[in-house]
């Protein structure tokens, strides 16, 4: 594991440090937003005053604090980079590999060193039709084995919202709003479920994060919707799913494969549409995120 001289030196001086994934640039957004998108998280994590820290592998070596030429490199096509869940980083390390992380890896990454807290697009979740599929997202899991406050804007609409919610009260992960009491929908600010605790700070989001941690082992998840006049046109919203449903039907995708076809999709209905969005969201996310890492680190002793 080779951790950035910045994140080492914040880490030990004690300083809010965020934890960013790298499966957002490798495979989610198209080039050139995706590094556009990285560097801009990193700069809205620093402008509050704390330390990104984008976490990939490459060649077997774990890094912590991805340097742009690196990303780039990971981000490179011809390159292949694995998509790498809390369960496979060992392996791509024993095997020399270079792959990306979720937020799942991300966890698993960031606690060992330290970091708590962290920032994405959309948690993963539990997908449609799981009943017969048994397709639930590790990132749930890690969040319920693991003390880190994830900010993200709820779970990406294709997903099946409600189940996701369900699981995550069963594994005792705290959910909280981010100035609202409804649960976002990735695209959409509000997927029409109800979430009971809210905050209006990150002062308040860092308090509740320090008293969950004192009473349970598990992670805290921060929604933050997209801004609402930001959000995708609700209508529009709706015939991109139907159509990414029927796309991913036809090509007979499942497991990890699954999740990169329908935001293909969505980009390709809206007409590019759907990246915007995406790009707001989690810029928003970075910048929220490093406020409530700030906060976190001037509240301990």
């Amino acid at each position: 594991m080779v951790v950035s001289d910045e994140v080492q030196t914040a880490l030990h001086e004690g300083r809010g440090v965020v934890a960013l994934e790298t499966t957002i640039v490798v495979h989610g957004l198209p080039a050139p937003t995706n590094i556009e998108v990285a560097s801009l998280c990193e700069d809205s994590v620093r402008e509050s005053g704390c330390v990104p820290a984008t976490i990939g592998v490459l060649g077997g070596k774990v890094v912590v604090g991805l340097s742009t030429q690196q990303l780039e490199i990971l981000a490179t096509p011809s390159l292949e980079a694995a998509k790498l869940s809390a369960r496979d980083v060992g392996v791509a390390v024993a095997l020399g590999r270079d792959g990306a992380t979720t937020v799942a890896g991300t966890i698993a990454v960031a606690h060992r060193v330290g970091i708590s807290v962290m920032a994405t697009g959309g948690l993963g979740g539990v997908h449609r039709d799981a009943q017969v599929s048994f397709d639930e997202s590790a990132d749930l899991t890690a969040l319920s084995r693991t003390s880190m406050l994830v900010v993200a804007s709820g779970v990406k609409s294709i997903l099946d919202i409600g189940a996701t919610l369900e699981r995550l009260d069963t594994l005792g992960v705290a959910v909280v709003g981010y100035r609202t009491n409804h649960f976002p929908g990735f695209y959409r600010s509000d997927s029409g479920f109800e979430i009971d605790w809210s905050v209006d700070t990150a002062r308040e989001a860092a308090a509740v994060f320090l008293a969950h941690r004192v009473f349970s082992p598990t992670g805290v998840l921060l929604a933050n919707p997209v801004a609402t006049e930001a959000q995708l046109d609700a209508e529009l919203h709706e015939q991109a799913l139907a159509s990414a449903f029927d796309v991913a039907r036809k090509l007979g995708v499942s497991g990890k494969e699954v999740t990169p076809v329908l935001l293909a999709e969505f980009a390709r209905f809206t007409a590019g549409l759907s990246v915007k969005v995406n790009r707001d969201l989690v810029i928003a996310n970075a910048r929220l995120a490093g406020e409530v890492a700030n906060a976190v680190s001037h509240s301990q002793p």
